[in-house]
C-alpha cells in the first residue's frame, strides 16, 4: 500500500559544518526508518515519516565527523524494536548501542536478548505515545536496574516537573530527550527549566542537548536554556541530531546538520567542555569502550 508521508525527508546532503566533531563524538540521538518493505511501521503510529535508511544517515554523520551512535527507537514503531536492532548491529556494537521502547509484559529474556544486542536503556515517550505507559515508570526501572540500563524520557516540561518527585526516587539514571521537553519561550529561568535542572543536579540525570523542538525559527532562544544546562552539569549533557527531523512538515522548514552541529560550538565555546559533551560523557553514559552487560 502506498503511504501518505506527514512529513518531510531529512536533506539529501548535509553542509559541512564550520568545524568537524572530534575524534569519538557520538551522536547520541537518531532514528532510523525502513525500508518498510522489511521494516513497515506501526498500524498506531502517530505520524507518517519518509524512510530514513542507515546509508543517508552514514552520509550525513561521516560529515560531521560522528563515529559513535545511539539509536533510539521512534513512536512510529511501537515496542517493536526490529528495525533499531537491526541497525545497531549493522554499525557494530563497537559504535552503537539502542534504546529501546518495551512495556511492563516483556519476558526477561527478552530485555537480556535486547541487551546482548546493544540495547543500554528504555524510552518512554509521553508526547507521541504508541509506547509505554507513564503508570509503568516504576515497575519497568525495577526490572531494567540488573541490566545497568537507563530510562530515557521524552515529555513536555509541565509534565515532567509533575512527575519529578517519581523520577527521582527510581532506582536508575535517567536522560531527559530535547532538552528536557522545556518551552524556550519561557527563557532561561522558567520554572520547567529549573524542575529539570534540581533533577539533573542530583547527579544520576543527564540531558540531550537536541534542543531545536523547544523552539521555533530563528531558535535564538535556545542559547541561554542550552548555556545552562552546560554551566549546570557539563559532565552530564550529551548531544544528538534528532535526525531525520520529523517535525518539519515541508522541506522548507528543515534544519541542517551541520547547522546544529555549528549551534554547539557557539553554545558551548570552550573546547573542552565540548570534547566532555561530544565524546567523554557519551562514552561513560552509554558504555563505548566495554561489551553491553
Amino acid at each position: 500500500m502506498e503511504l501518505s508521508y506527514t512529513c518531510a525527508p531529512a536533506n539529501a546532503v548535509t553542509n559541512p559544518p564550520r568545524q568537524r566533531a572530534p575524534e569519538g563524538s557520538c551522536d547520541s540521538h537518531f532514528h532510523i526508518f525502513g525500508p518498510y518493505d522489511r521494516w513497515p511501521l506501526s498500524a498506531t503510529r502517530p505520524y507518517t515519516p519518509p524512510p530514513a535508511l542507515i546509508g543517508h544517515y552514514l552520509d550525513m554523520a561521516n560529515t560531521l565527523g560522528l563515529s559513535r551512535r545511539v539509536v533510539v527507537q521512534a513512536s512510529v514503531y511501537g515496542t517493536d524494536n526490529a528495525v533499531t536492532l537491526d541497525a545497531v548491529a549493522q554499525f557494530g556494537l563497537d559504535n552503537a548501542r539502542a534504546i529501546v521502547v518495551v512495556d511492563d509484559a516483556a519476558p526477561a529474556a527478552e530485555l537480556r536478548r535486547m541487551a546482548d544486542a546493544g540495547a543500554v536503556g528504555v524510552r518512554f515517550n509521553a508526547v507521541s505515545g504508541n509506547g509505554t505507559p507513564v503508570e509503568q515508570l516504576e515497575s519497568l526501572a525495577r526490572r531494567v536496574a540488573d541490566l545497568g540500563w537507563h530510562i530515557q524520557l521524552y515529555m513536555k516540561g509541565d509534565v515532567l516537573a509533575a512527575l519529578a518527585p517519581r523520577l527521582a526516587a527510581l532506582p536508575v539514571p535517567l536522560v531527559l530527550d530535547h532538552m528536557a521537553g522545556v518551552d524556550a519561550a519561557h527563557g532561561p529561568y522558567g520554572a520547567h527549566l529549573a524542575a529539570a535542572l534540581r533533577l539533573i543536579e542530583t547527579g544520576r540525570v543527564h540531558v540531550k542537548l537536541c534542543g531545536y523542538r523547544a523552539s521555533r525559527a530563528p531558535y535564538a532562544d535556545l542559547t541561554p536554556i542550552a548555556r545552562r544546562f552546560v554551566d549546570a552539569a557539563p559532565e552530564r549533557c550529551v548531544w544528538g541530531t534528532d535526525w531525520p527531523h520529523t517535525q518539519f512538515a515541508t522541506p522548507a522548514q528543515m534544519l541542517d546538520d551541520g547547522l546544529l552541529l555549528d549551534w554547539l560550538f557557539d553554545w558551548v565555546p570552550d573546547e573542552a567542555a565540548r570534547h566532555r559533551i561530544l565524546v567523554d560523557n557519551p562514552a561513560a553514559l552509554y558504555g563505548f569502550g566495554q561489551q553491553p552487560r
